[in-house]
């Protein structure tokens, strides 16, 4: 067997122990439930740990994961697991993180061929070609990717906003999105400042009317 392989195993075996040492039931404590405040919607790059980089515990955070950190409509792992954490866990913010340096914001940018994975990229480059303009008066690549690696955390963040589960959330209760980055080169998270407490935040076209669907669901 590989021996990268048996050090998971090995390393573990190592977490567990200290885990006891240091709480005896933390392991009790940890199977009785969970109640995380946060869903983390982030890249699967493995250089972007949730917990590692927010300094949280097990059991604090949420998570889904996938490539450039998208919410895309017709996703439906992503939308279970955020009808999951708004529904049932009853979060109170849910954080699109993407991280400078993304392979998939970079890939994106470009006009090769990658295989499967281009029909997922295609949705950074839907958001490459809403803000052209501004991108193509970037002349330096890696600000380039910056800039495009920020617009797409934007532009998710609005994506969110946009759902029936979001929107019925806030109708009942207060629930914040935010848009994040992350910074591989220096392990700062920047706040873009992109909040959305409200429908009113959205086109009016994206807004559902979740009181007219209760009447015509009363009608059939």
């Amino acid at each position: 067997m590989d021996n990268s392989y048996q050090e998971l195993i090995k390393g573990n075996k190592l977490y567990a122990e200290h885990k006891l040492f240091q709480d005896p039931e933390y392991f009790n404590k940890l199977s009785a439930g969970q109640s995380p405040n946060y869903l983390w919607i982030g890249c699967s790059d493995s250089r972007v740990p949730a917990n590692e980089i927010t300094n949280t515990h097990s059991g604090e955070i949420f998570v889904h994961r996938n490539i450039a950190n998208l919410v895309v409509h017709t996703d439906t792992n992503m939308l279970s697991v955020l009808e999951y954490a708004v529904d049932f866990l009853k979060v109170k913010h849910v954080i699109v993180c993407g991280h400078y340096g993304c392979g998939g914001i970079n890939a994106a940018m470009s006009n090769s061929f990658h295989g499967f994975v281009d029909n997922w990229l295609r949705n950074i480059k839907d958001v490459y070609h809403k803000n052209e303009d501004e991108l193509i008066s970037i002349l330096d690549q890696t600000e380039r990717s910056n800039r495009l690696t920020e617009l797409n955390v934007v532009e998710q963040v609005r994506n969110l906003a946009k759902t029936s589960i979001v929107q019925k959330a806030w109708t009942e209760r207060d629930l914040h999105l935010h848009g994040w980055v992350y910074g591989l080169n220096n392990g700062i998270i920047k706040d873009l400042a992109v909040i959305h407490n409200g429908g009113e935040h959205i086109d009016s076209i994206y807004r559902f009317d979740l009181s007219q669907k209760q009447e015509t669901a009363n009608c059939v």
